[in-house]
């Protein structure tokens, strides 16, 4: 690495700290606006009745309020107490797969959601959702 600096290298940065020219700090407005446009909730620990109502509600709240993408964490159900419940469905009891169809079988729902698909892996897989809501035509 070459450790000297060129006059002309030297000559900028003395122009620049005597000005009242800022530097724009992209990395920070990027995460704003990451967080302004994308939410997440975290389902793990609800019941499915009580997760059917907070995604109602979330993916409502998040439409009204021009939100364009959701992640809705939902667990993979490796520590679900369905398997102890003779009464309970084994596979539909489990977040993962409930919340998908709860959220499908909701016409209200679907009319505000652009597209469903499972999460990346880096964001949880299977045990995470992506939404994409369409845009609420009250920002237009």
């Amino acid at each position: 690495m070459n450790k000297k600096i060129s006059n002309k290298d030297q000559e900028d940065w003395e122009k620049f700290t005597k000005s009242n020219e800022k530097l724009v700090n992209k990395d920070n407005n990027d995460l704003i606006i990451k967080k302004k446009f994308y939410r997440v909730l975290d389902l793990h620990g609800h019941s499915l009745s009580n997760a059917n109502k907070t995604v109602e509600k979330f993916i409502n709240e998040s439409f009204d309020n021009n939100i364009y993408k959701l992640k809705i964490i939902t667990g993979k159900g490796l520590h679900s107490q369905n398997e102890k419940d003779p009464y309970v469905s084994k596979e539909f009891g489990i977040l993962k797969n409930s919340i998908p169809e709860f959220i499908n079988g909701n016409k209200s729902l679907m009319r505000k959601i652009y597209k469903i698909e499972s999460a990346e892996i880096e964001d949880g897989g299977f045990g995470a959702l992506n939404i994409y809501l369409k845009k609420n035509k009250l920002y237009e």
